[in-house]
């Protein structure tokens, strides 16, 4: 770790995603950084990409993304000594966690950053499960009638931390029983929901991704028309099924809490 106090401290900031190519989640990802320029106005504002096939493609004005580990290097070579690092997932899985891991280490190089601290995902905390609740309820179209079910598909994960989707099923029943969230990695998945709405003999319901970005996963896993997609086994149900393209990243209240998060890491560097 450095430990060199006579440089004069510089902050940083990198914001962390899957990447995409689409111009609506690109649109998303300019949306979360005006909103992170405006809570750090003197701050740099970095971007990295997990995912090696999008860091090969333009990431929006014909620029390309690096990895989270040579964003890190191009920071220390800029000499930015305090990193705040927030990736825009929604649980803290596998994915999460060993980010956590490869930026602690970062902080431990010797004559590197004095400081590199990692933000918590979107359900990071008891508030947060309450926050993103509300702001979920207000992101369902207003045409939708008490008696259509609302389905929102997350990525999901074999790490335990999945459970968190269900508990924010729970928070969003104890407002209206007819809401579900799922996911594509975990419980509970699209079958299980089904049978919930054949039981309270619901015929329609709408779809809506709990997921940063609309990418693939949206497009094709959630409002495809291949036989695997949630909108088709929906229909295999004899469930009418109404997508609705909006990612997590468009809404102002859910970048808020990531905004937050960093907030608060920003806010114990020393």
């Amino acid at each position: 770790m450095a430990t060199d106090r006579s440089v004069p401290l510089k902050k940083g900031i990198l914001l962390i995603a899957f990447g995409t190519s689409t111009p609506q989640a690109l649109a998303a990802y300019q949306h979360v950084e005006q909103k992170v320029r405006t809570a750090f106005p003197d701050t740099p504002i970095r971007w990295a990409f997990t995912s090696a096939v999008m860091r090969k493609k333009p990431a929006g004005a014909g620029h390309f993304a690096d990895s989270v580990e040579m964003s890190l290097a191009r920071m220390m070579a800029d000499g930015i000594t305090h990193v705040a690092v927030q990736a825009l997932h929604v649980i803290s899985g596998k994915e999460h966690h060993d980010l956590t891991i490869n930026c602690r280490l970062f902080g431990q190089m010797y004559g590197g950053f004095r400081q590199v601290l990692m933000g918590l995902p979107l359900l990071g905390t008891g508030n947060d499960m309450e926050n993103v609740a509300a702001a979920l309820l207000s992101a369902i179209p207003q045409e939708r009638k008490p008696q259509e079910a609302v389905i929102f598909m997350g990525h999901g994960s074999p790490h335990p931390a999945n459970a968190c989707y269900t508990a924010l099923m729970y928070h969003l029943q104890q407002t209206d029983p007819y809401i579900f969230v799922g996911t594509m990695s975990g419980r509970p998945g699209i079958a299980a929901i089904c049978d919930s709405l054949q039981k309270e003999k619901i015929a329609s319901a709408y779809l809506l991704p709990c997921l940063a970005v609309v990418g693939n996963h949206t497009l094709k896993d959630m409002a495809g028309d291949n036989h695997h997609s949630w909108k088709s086994v929906l229909e295999k149900h004899g469930i009418s099924c109404k997508p609705v393209l909006k990612g997590l990243a468009e809404t102002d209240a859910i970048v808020e809490i990531w905004v937050d998060h960093l907030k608060t890491i920003v806010g114990t560097f020393s």
